[in-house]
């Protein structure tokens, strides 16, 4: 049975939930259990505005639970550990992504894919071991397992680095998990949003040579002189797809609305893989033959293992790789959401929860 953390918690907390599917968020004040053995308590300092906050504070794929405090891109400062915590201490810069548990048992768990673990509990909205519901980082505190939470370097600001344990993960581990890391491979990255930018920042640093795909010219001066692509293609030009037409050996598509992938398909080369990130709202249509004609791939990917994902991370700190954010005070938050949801953000909000969040009445 799913209980309220009110009812099997007793350390107060205060942020800020959506009460309902209207998606509006609120002040709150709940509870969070108390600092177990293996456990590692922190204050919040930043926490990123994923979208798929956004489906989740709507209730837009069916699962939510209300009160629903949101946040899985969430760095901050320990300030108690558990008795059989190894690796922190308190004052340490740490880092919570998407998940906060897993079965530790089953082979994708022991092969360090926590992610794709049939048991594995995420950050928020989701029943945790003792039948509270998950919290996020919307909030002044977060309890976490040891094991899930990672290492923030020193010469990574906080606030840019928030985002990195969702998007940035998201992108880093299809890059590593389909071979699309070595130099001189031809990397198209479709969409240039907070996953998209990313996508270049680490293909770009991992050597390759990246294509920006956008259906908007108005991006190719960000892409080419901001972001460092070495050339940018625009997707509803029909000369310049022609132009591309098996050129590239991998494409990232980090785009969540619905859009053709035949084009795409034809910009790869024989045996080039297209991996998609987004999660359109309608299922793609899909013809068979360009994947039989040239031995190609479409694949998928989420998230990564927490040991992939504290090697984003110091993969990011090693090649200064941060977010373009911007950053927001709490109450700021459901602006942001409608303005997330029009596109007007470049590339990733971040709430200053540290200096922002107050506790309510």
């Amino acid at each position: 049975m799913t209980r309220l953390p009110e009812e099997v918690h007793s350390n107060k907390a205060f942020g800020w939930a959506a009460k309902d599917s209207s998606g509006v968020l609120s002040p709150f004040n709940f509870f969070t259990r108390e600092t177990g053995e293996k456990d590692v308590t922190f204050k919040v300092l930043y926490c990123g505005i994923c979208h798929s906050d956004l489906h989740m504070v709507k209730n837009e794929w069916g699962n939510s639970i209300y009160p629903l405090v949101p946040g899985h891109e969430i760095v901050g400062e320990v300030t108690e550990i558990g008795c059989k915590v190894q690796k922190f201490k308190a004052g340490d810069r740490v880092g919570v992504g998407c998940m906060v548990g897993s079965c530790h048992s089953c082979d994708n768990c022991i092969n360090n894919l926590e992610n794709y673990c049939p048991k594995m509990i995420f950050t928020y909205g989701t029943k945790y071991y003792d039948g509270a519901v998950t919290h996020g980082g919307y909030s002044n505190t977060m309890v976490v397992d040891e094991h899930f939470v990672v290492s923030i370097p020193e010469n990574l600001p906080l606030d840019a680095t928030a985002p990195l344990l969702c998007a940035g993960i998201t992108v880093y581990s299809p890059l590593r998990f389909y071979g699309l890391d070595k130099p001189g491979l031809r990397v198209g990255v479709v969409g240039l949003g907070g996953l998209g930018h990313l996508a270049v920042k680490f293909a770009k640093a991992m050597g390759t040579n990246v294509t920006v795909i956008s259906t908007s010219p108005r991006k190719q001066k960000e892409a080419l002189e901001n972001l460092g692509a070495d050339s940018f293609l625009v997707s509803r030009d029909q000369d310049q797809l022609q132009a591309g037409i098996g050129t590239l050996d991998g494409i990232i598509d980090t785009v969540s609305t619905q859009h053709p992938l035949l084009p795409l398909l034809g910009l790869l080369k024989s045996h080039g893989k297209l991996v998609i990130l987004g999660i359109p709202g309608k299922p793609f249509e899909l013809q068979v033959f360009p994947l039989i004609q040239g031995r190609k791939l479409i694949g998928g990917s989420m998230i990564g293992g927490m040991k992939e994902t504290q090697e984003m991370i110091d993969f990011a700190a090693e090649h200064n790789i941060k977010t373009d954010i911007e950053v927001i005070a709490m109450d700021y938050v459901n602006t942001a959401i409608d303005r997330l949801l029009k596109g007007d953000v470049k590339y990733r909000f971040v709430i200053d929860i540290g200096n922002t969040l107050r506790p309510s009445s």
